[in-house]
């Protein structure tokens, strides 16, 4: 799965001028904005990585993003976390355990629960090798931006 979510600005004009709402149609718990839109998709990327952690922490199915529709843009998750969401993902579709995981890697089940802590998230080899163990891998690939406003360098 590509761990990129198509959001929506939205301009918002209050009495304190203009702002950005950022909403994200496949994560309804992300909601950001800021007064620029510059400022509001650097703000999205932090608010799409705290709700999908919300996902892991309350043990439900990672949204699998849609494809963009005409003029929204694009967040793309830090390669980090998407190394995360795809071991948590790869768990849950195996229907093993953060124990069995545990076992398989001969580590404490402490240090396997690390692995999806993502504020204080394991050096990413620690998560690629429990993906490899699951039989799973991360890609990483690099692109144009196609002129569009980057939110964020994706550097994990």
């Amino acid at each position: 799965m590509d761990y990129a979510y198509p959001c929506i600005l939205t301009p918002d004009e209050d009495e304190r001028g203009s702002s950005f709402v950022v909403s994200f149609p496949d994560v309804p718990e992300a909601i950001t904005g800021a007064r620029t839109r510059e400022e509001s998709l650097l703000l999205a990327e932090d608010a799409l990585v705290v709700a999908l952690s919300m996902y892991v922490d309350a043990d439900e199915d990672v949204p699998t993003p849609s494809a963009p529709a005409g003029g929204q843009e694009l967040i793309i998750l830090p390669p980090h976390t998407a190394a995360q969401l795809a071991l948590y993902t790869a768990l849950r579709r195996q229907n093993k355990s953060i124990s069995d995981l545990a076992r398989s890697l001969g580590i404490r089940e402490s240090k396997a629960r690390r692995l999806l802590n993502f504020s204080r998230p394991s050096p990413l080899d620690h998560v690629l090798t429990a993906l490899r163990a699951l039989d799973r891998t991360l890609v990483v690939r690099d692109g144009a931006e196609s002129g569009r406003t980057p939110a964020r360098a994706a550097t994990g």
